[in-house]
């Protein structure tokens, strides 16, 4: 069977973005990627993105939009399956992986604070979920063990945007739960993760959080 042709419409900072671009590099599929800047997209994006938002995949130009709709699209054609076999373990690995989406919502209300008392509750919240993961690890260096698998792909951006932070700030959000950060170390050391996104991130990261009045940038080490 012939390919799509696919593009994926990204935006270069956007995490879930990076979900959908970890699943195309993991199985190797080709595919065209374009950055559009979400503050003047172009017109034609919304008549592919409802909700107005990135990652649209374009398969032979029909829009597919939502990061995880698109990875089971993708892990839909693909001749390997990111997802366990045993239909209760997948629906337990779907149902962990809305809470990344929970944790992602939590990052970005920490790095946009501008009032000391949602910036705690913001960290202390991130913390707190992180912990209750910590419960369901155990061996690594993965989620699951030894295999790299949509779940791992689901949280890969969150970890790269934690450690992000930590880079600039006093947080250690792994300071209670070490497999946690082992699992982190895996995902950000893992070829298709680290490709996912431009080679200038860490530094486009550090501008992206650089916003007048909030209370990360008010700590000393964001420049």
């Amino acid at each position: 069977m012939t390919q799509a042709n696919l593009k994926l419409v990204s935006f270069a900072l956007c995490p879930f973005v990076q979900r959908a671009r970890i699943i195309l590099l993991e199985n190797k599929i080709e595919h065209e990627l374009e950055f559009i800047d979400l503050d003047m997209p172009p017109d034609w994006f919304y008549d592919v993105s409802p909700l107005e938002k990135v990652p649209v995949l374009l398969v032979d130009d029909e829009p597919i939009f939502e990061s995880l709709v698109i990875c089971d699209y993708i892990n839909d054609i693909s001749d390997s399956n990111l997802y366990p076999e045993d239909f209760l373990l997948k629906a337990q690995q779907r149902a962990w992986i809305s809470l990344s989406d929970n944790l992602l919502d939590l990052v970005y209300e920490l790095m946009f604070a501008t009032d000391e008392t949602k910036y705690k509750q913001a960290k202390a919240s991130i913390i707190d979920r992180l912990e209750v993961i910590e419960e369901q690890l155990s061996t690594g260096p993965f989620y699951s063990g030894e295999k790299f698998a949509m779940i791992d792909v689901a949280y890969a951006p969150l970890f790269r945007f934690l450690d992000s932070i930590m880079s600039v700030s006093d947080i250690n959000f792994y300071a209670d739960a070490a497999n946690v950060q082992t699992w982190a170390k895996a995902c950000l050391a893992y070829p298709a993760v680290q490709n996912a996104v431009v080679k200038t991130f860490p530094e486009d990261f550090l501008v992206y959080l650089n916003r007048p009045h909030t209370i990360l940038t008010a700590s000393k080490k964001i420049q």
